[in-house]
């Protein structure tokens, strides 16, 4: 997915994600469209016992029209649609194709992670990329993204559909031993059951990401990957509408995942991750599968912390057997219990909001679901609505008012904590397990309050310590390589 997800969030944007094999989303595909997904879900609700209406075609005049368009084709954008010609080549695409395809295309430098040229001047230069702010697992915080009223709309659909599509999900899970109801979550998240109407051009987006993003490798093969789904005959111009990360159908799938993990499950012979339910299900339990998804292990466990045990131990770093955790006092909310070979489980310890919120043992399906999208947020809502789609009960311990800052004082954290030896993993500006831990072993060391969340005050603390010098541009490595925008468990 994308996504920026999920992906609709996740799955490459930054799918993630990502979005989304490949490390894409775009976080980034699956996941990348969940914004907007959120604003069809609040606009589309239909009564519990109705199943969601089918996603509806764009006009073909729209489905035409490029986004955001410029007057005039950029000069360097045309010379760099010429450069990529070779490659289209190389794979086998036929050059009046080729024209055709990309005669009408125009860079779109309102896209997140793209570099915008300065003004033309003798000092001109590029401008430092702007962040996936629109990427909710990284701009909101977990009382924002586990919206209430969203969430159970979700549940309601999702057990609808779970119904309707009975058999196709039995044969899903017998053929690939993902469970049904991880597939029904992820696909809730990402396209709001298909309701959402992705909102780009998915070629130009590609074409402006591989030629002014900071993740350019990555998207130079997207970008192939679409030219030859469309050259191929594999998809319309239609299916590739997108995400803001290129993040395409129903599961939300970076283009070169196609190639990789889609599959044919209602054997019409064609992989159809658009508008065939059964495929697009049956390829996101491919993806999950090719990822290492563990057949009857389930995501994770809410449980409750013994004094002793804080936020400084969590992250994927203290991945341990379950019944170690017990040992420490770590038990199930609500007295449930570990049952038969459990505690036996590696997990680690997940805590979204720090000291602010519930707290879970994960296990490695978590991790699996967090190579779809990358973030921890997107992995939570897809466990936790799957749970929900089964009957389970809505989380024991509630989110506390916290406030999320802004992603460049995030980056600016990272880097001071990482100056402070404390590692924070690349500063992208991107909140995850390995930033929050980091957060509170600064403010232990510091005898702060520990509750390992971005703050106003621990960046001042930090700054009167470490300096101010945190205004360089993201690395290329945050977020790296996959097929979906940004896949890298964090």
């Amino acid at each position: 997915m994308r996504s920026g997800a999920s992906g609709a969030v996740s799955r490459a944007a930054l799918r993630r994600p990502a979005t989304h094999g490949l490390l894409a989303l775009g976080l980034i595909a699956l996941g990348a469209a969940s914004c907007g997904a959120t604003a069809a879900l609040a606009q589309t609700a239909s009564p519990p016992s109705k199943a969601p209406r089918t996603q509806t075609p764009a006009s073909s005049a729209q489905a035409r029209a490029p986004d955001n368009p410029t007057p005039a084709r950029d000069p360097a954008f045309v010379a760099f649609l010429e450069a990529f010609w070779p490659k289209a080549q190389a794979a086998g695409i036929d050059r009046a194709a080729y024209d055709k395809l990309l005669a009408a295309i125009t860079p779109d430098l309102t896209l997140p992670d793209v570099v915008r040229p300065a003004k033309p001047g003798p000092a001109a230069k590029r401008k430092r990329p702007h962040y996936a702010s629109r990427q909710a697992e990284f701009s909101k915080t977990p009382a924002q993204y586990m919206a209430t009223q969203w969430f159970e709309t979700l549940v309601t659909r999702g057990q609808a559909l779970s119904e309707k599509h009975a058999a196709t999900l039995a044969t899903v899970e017998a053929r690939l031993q993902v469970h049904r109801r991880i597939l029904l979550a992820i696909w809730g998240r990402e396209t709001a059951y298909g309701t959402y109407r992705l909102p780009h051009d998915g070629l130009r987006v590609l074409a402006t990401q591989a030629f002014t993003g900071r993740r350019r490798a990555m998207y130079t093969r997207e970008f192939l990957a679409a030219l030859k789904l469309r050259a191929g005959g594999h998809a319309s111009e239609q299916d590739l509408r997108s995400s803001w990360s290129g993040a395409i159908g129903l599961p939300q799938f970076m283009p070169s995942e196609w190639f990789t993990t889609a599959v044919d499950i209602d054997g019409d012979g064609r992989r159809n991750i658009w508008s065939s339910v059964p495929d697009a299900l049956g390829s996101a339990a491919n993806q999950l599968k090719q990822k290492g998804w563990k057949p009857g292990v389930s995501w994770g466990y809410e449980v409750a912390l013994p004094d002793g045990v804080d936020c400084t131990n969590l992250g994927p770093q203290g991945m341990q057997p379950i019944r170690a955790w017990q040992a420490r006092g770590i038990e199930r909310t609500r007295g449930r219990r570990f049952a038969g070979s459990v505690p036996d489980e590696p997990a680690y310890l997940l805590m979204p909001a720090g000291a602010h919120g519930p707290s879970f043992l994960v296990t490695e399906n978590f991790l699996t679901i967090k190579r779809y999208n990358p973030a921890d947020l997107y992995a939570l809502f897809v466990g936790h609505l799957a749970d929900r789609i089964g009957g389970g009960a809505a989380f024991a311990t509630p989110w506390k008012p916290i406030a999320m800052v802004s992603n460049h004082d995030i980056e600016a954290l990272q880097r001071l904590m990482n100056r402070a030896g404390l590692p924070a993993g690349p500063a992208d500006g991107l909140l995850g397990s390995k930033t929050r831990r980091a957060i509170g072993l600064y403010q232990k060391a510091h005898a702060m309050t520990v509750d390992c969340w971005p703050s106003a005050a621990v960046l001042a603390h930090a700054q009167a310590r470490y300096g101010t010098r945190a205004e360089a541009a993201p690395t290329s490595g945050a977020r790296p390589d996959a097929a979906t925008a940004g896949k890298e468990p964090r």
